[in-house]
């Protein structure tokens, strides 16, 4: 079991409203990602899940028991850090059965878990070294390894794949979705990195100063932005948003097309001079600065030979262009 439910969850800090009011429910078994940018109350939101804030206002459920007032140890929750908090004097065992021995669990039923653990953690030839002879992506399979063997209603993650390398990130983002695809429980992990919550999740909750913008599936969000918000900042390279003149022939206040829907087009509608272009290899990224609309980022194949200075023509490829109103929301 693992479904947890917010009811008008408020957070404030003083007079400042962190999270004005957000309804959400997390299924059992879900992989949900909490994503947007710094300060938009992503992390105060899974404290207030965790238990590790108070709420202002508002109600939490765990399989439908009210969580609201329960201390973090009584929510069967397990939360996973961005720091990895393990004791450098101990083994990778000693780590991972830790919080089973503060539990009062025996030796026995301790190591049966801890071998379980490090089994699907592929750390089985470690459990007897220290923290220190690892890998920074090593101590944190040893950081989730402590949160496996507690067995969870469901697990928390607060960022924590931000203090490893870009190689570490990207194989440490298939092993928790393995993990995941594994264990089948709840899994809600806090990023500001849009491109894991794409390939992580199975839904993403987008938010922005406090409040919930969209919830829905990867390409939902990709295909069917709710506002400018999102459009803007679901998808690699950002989607371009274009106001004025070019928006209002498409009877809208903003138009948003992505970078890898604009072609490059002898005798298309948009005229331009490149100005930065990246090669590598399968694609080319190109900044045009278009005449009359501004710069426009363009993705296009890697056999794409032009260079800054160059003239080119674009066009956006049908049925692809955003349209958005004054008030920013999606126009059908």
């Amino acid at each position: 079991m693992g479904k947890i439910t917010l009811k008008h969850v408020n957070k404030s800090f003083g007079d400042v409203a962190v999270i004005p009011d957000i309804n959400l429910t997390i299924e059992n078994g879900e992989f949900v990602v909490f994503v947007g940018p710094s300060g938009c109350g992503k992390s105060t939101l899974l404290r207030l899940i965790a238990g590790l804030e108070d709420v202002s206002a508002g109600q939490i459920e765990i399989d439908g028991t009210d969580a609201t007032d329960l201390p973090p140890a009584k929510r069967g929750l397990a939360m996973v850090f961005q720091s990895y908090a393990l004791y450098p004097h101990m083994s990778v065992r000693k780590n991972i059965a830790f919080p089973l021995k503060m539990a009062g669990m025996t030796e026995a039923e301790q190591e049966k878990k801890v071998q379980n653990a490090a089994r699907i953690l592929n750390l089985t030839s470690y459990l007897d070294r220290r923290p220190g002879q690892l890998s920074g992506g090593q101590r944190q399979r040893v950081a989730i390894g402590r949160a496996i063997v507690r067995e969870p209603s469901a697990f928390l993650f607060d960022e924590p794949l931000s203090n490893l390398d870009a190689a570490l990130r990207v194989s440490m983002r298939q092993e928790i979705t393995e993990l995941h695809q594994t264990l089948k429980t709840t899994m809600i992990y806090v990023t500001h990195d849009q491109v894991e919550a794409m390939t992580m999740a199975d839904k993403i909750v987008v938010l922005n100063a406090g409040n919930i913008e969209q919830v829905g599936s990867p390409l939902d969000l990709y295909h069917h932005p709710a506002n400018v918000f999102v459009a803007g900042f679901i998808g690699s390279p950002k989607m371009n948003l274009i106001a004025g003149a070019e928006a209002a022939k498409h009877g809208a206040t903003t138009i948003g097309v992505r970078p890898e829907h604009i072609d490059i087009a002898a005798g298309g509608p948009w005229s331009g001079t490149v100005g930065l272009s990246e090669h590598l290899g399968s694609d080319t990224f190109l900044k045009v600065e278009v005449d009359g609309i501004g710069t426009l980022n363009v993705r296009a194949g890697g056999e794409v030979n032009l260079r800054h200075g160059d003239r080119t023509s674009l066009a956006p490829q049908a049925g692809r262009i955003h349209r958005f109103g004054a008030d920013g929301k999606a126009l059908a």
